[in-house]
């Protein structure tokens, strides 16, 4: 058989062709799912800027709901929209998020990211992350907290006492370094947590046998960061440490993002 220079020309254009679509595909079957937990005093638009970057990015992404009734519940809720993903995931909690990925036990779980967040042991309530005796006086979470009764579906009575934190506060201790407009949105948006939620015992951790990473902002007022540095070392976590307050997710998405790539 002849060929022709424009006929090499053409094979040779569509072989490149045909590995690059290859090497594409492979590559977006290899990126896990990102499953971005938030936590208490947020919803899921609180991942908005992470989510958006992680997808141009080629991840897929799924924010579920935490309903914030306590671990054991909350957990049971995000497991099961996990092991409804078909592949592996890294699982990444913010906050009081973070208690809740620790007792998720998924198979198909490759890694953890924590950000700002709890990482308990077995028998550990949050709430002993606040410990000013063991971290120091730099949680402010109790005195800009308020109590309120709610409906509560998953309570036997019907009603829940929850705590929020209170809108003339919730800017200058929990997002200090986030716009007025942007704090305004959070405030409008935060969802309450059940009282209980920060004083249920965690069962067996995740972490004990899942690569961890963590994301400590230095200046966060709601966990102190020497109680996240505590925790993220006793889980063997890979540690960032950056400049930002308690809401980095919302202040920094781009230091979030960069941990969640190298989770994967």
């Amino acid at each position: 058989m002849k060929f022709t220079r424009s006929k090499v020309a053409a094979a040779t254009a569509a072989l490149a062709a045909s590995l690059l679509l290859g090497t594409g595909t492979a590559a977006a079957q290899d990126l896990p799912t990102v499953v971005l937990v938030h936590g208490a005093f947020a919803d899921t638009s609180s991942w908005d800027g992470v989510a958006a970057d992680l997808r141009a990015r080629g991840y897929d992404v799924v924010v579920p709901d935490n309903p914030l009734r306590g671990p054991g519940y909350d957990s049971a809720a995000v497991e099961k929209v996990v092991q409804g993903i078909d592949g592996p995931v890294v699982l990444v909690g913010h906050s009081y998020g973070g208690s809740v990925i620790t007792n998720v036990h998924a198979s198909n779980v490759e890694s953890l990211v924590y950000v700002a967040a709890f990482a308990p042991a077995a028998g550990e309530p949050a709430a002993l992350a606040l410990d000013p005796f063991r971290f120091g006086l730099t949680s402010l979470l109790p005195p800009v907290l308020g109590l309120g009764i709610v409906d509560d579906s998953t309570n036997i009575l019907g009603k829940n006492v929850d705590g929020y934190i209170s809108p003339n506060l919730f800017k200058q201790y929990f997002a200090p370094d986030v716009s007025d407009e942007q704090a305004a949105k959070m405030i409008a948006s935060q969802k309450s947590i059940a009282a209980t939620a920060l004083i249920e015992p965690s069962e067996p951790p995740s972490w004990a046998n899942t690569k961890s990473y963590a994301l400590i902002p230095q200046q966060d007022q709601i966990i102190p960061p020497a109680s996240e540095k505590f925790m993220a070392e006793r889980a063997g976590a890979e540690i960032t440490e950056v400049p930002g307050s308690h809401a980095i997710l919302v202040s920094n998405p781009g230091a979030v993002v960069d941990l969640v790539v190298d989770a994967s």
